[in-house]
């Protein structure tokens, strides 16, 4: 069978996207034929593989996310970005604002003129500073929310010279986050709103270029750690800056969190299965 493709970018987190609104590829996409699609040797190449679907429990259409190993996760914040423009895309006609539906609840896209997309996220959870005490292995405390995924950060002086791939693996499967375990983040402070961040992410087993519920974490976590006002920018390895906004309710709570910044059309194209 022939598959179309679009294959699209945010900030450098990249994805196989593909329009599943009839459910005509749905006994396709198994967790096999996901991780050969991804592959960047044999397939198209991603970080992960996104299905445009008809709703189940409300919005206009349904998110589905996967990540480049098959496995399917409640939802990617640079996906999500790119889902929204995709699908405009796919319905020149559709007004630029969208509301669909994830796993980890509904989320709002707006594209903007300039061809940023702004997404306005599921209110963060499970909020825990220092949930992990500084270690031989991570000499600075490690702190935890779930921004619709779980994300564990750590504060550093520098994340230029890291070794990624040691500490990230150290986080994500660490018995602090288990079962489920985390993504990780590692960030610095380049100015009260301005951080510099690299991520480590579960399913991929590695690091990207950009995650959005990952920088969504950094910033509300700087917030609570530090009082810094919204927005936050973020600049990820990528090498794009995105910003981060949210409100803080005087009993401490977050809502209202978005998140902006690109969202690319790389190439479009059809595969075999």
């Amino acid at each position: 069978m022939k598959l179309h493709f679009t294959k699209m970018t945010g900030a450098g987190n990249d994805f196989v996207m593909v329009d599943n609104r009839d459910l005509s590829l749905s006994s396709l996409l198994t967790k096999q034929t996901i991780a050969h699609l991804c592959d960047r040797r044999f397939g198209i190449g991603g970080d992960g593989l996104i299905a445009v679907e008809p709703p189940s429990a409300g919005g206009e259409v349904r998110m589905r996310y996967y990540n480049s190993d098959g496995g399917e996760a409640e939802m990617c914040g640079n996906g999500a970005r790119c889902f929204t423009a995709f699908v405009h895309r796919l319905i020149p006609s559709h007004p630029a604002d969208l509301c669909f539906e994830t796993l980890a609840g509904m989320i709002h896209g707006r594209v903007h003129a300039d061809g940023s997309i702004t997404i306005q996220l599921t209110d963060p959870k499970g909020m825990r500073l220092n949930a992990l005490p500084p270690s031989a292995t991570l000499p600075v405390p490690v702190h935890f929310v779930n921004t619709g995924v779980p994300h564990a950060v750590a504060f550093l002086d520098r994340v230029e010279d890291i070794d990624i791939m040691k500490l990230g693996a150290h986080l994500r499967y660490h018995e602090a986050f288990a079962p489920a375990g985390t993504n990780a983040n590692f960030a610095c402070v380049l100015a009260p709103q301005h951080l510099k961040l690299r991520t480590y992410e579960r399913g991929v087993e590695g690091e990207t270029l950009a995650c959005g519920t990952g920088m969504t974490a950094t910033a509300l976590l700087h917030a609570e750690l530090t009082g810094a006002s919204s927005p936050i920018q973020l600049d990820v390895a990528g090498g794009c800056t995105l910003s981060v906004g949210f409100e803080k309710a005087p009993d401490g709570t977050y809502s209202h969190i978005t998140l902006t910044g690109p969202a690319v059309v790389v190439f479009e194209g059809t595969i075999s299965l």
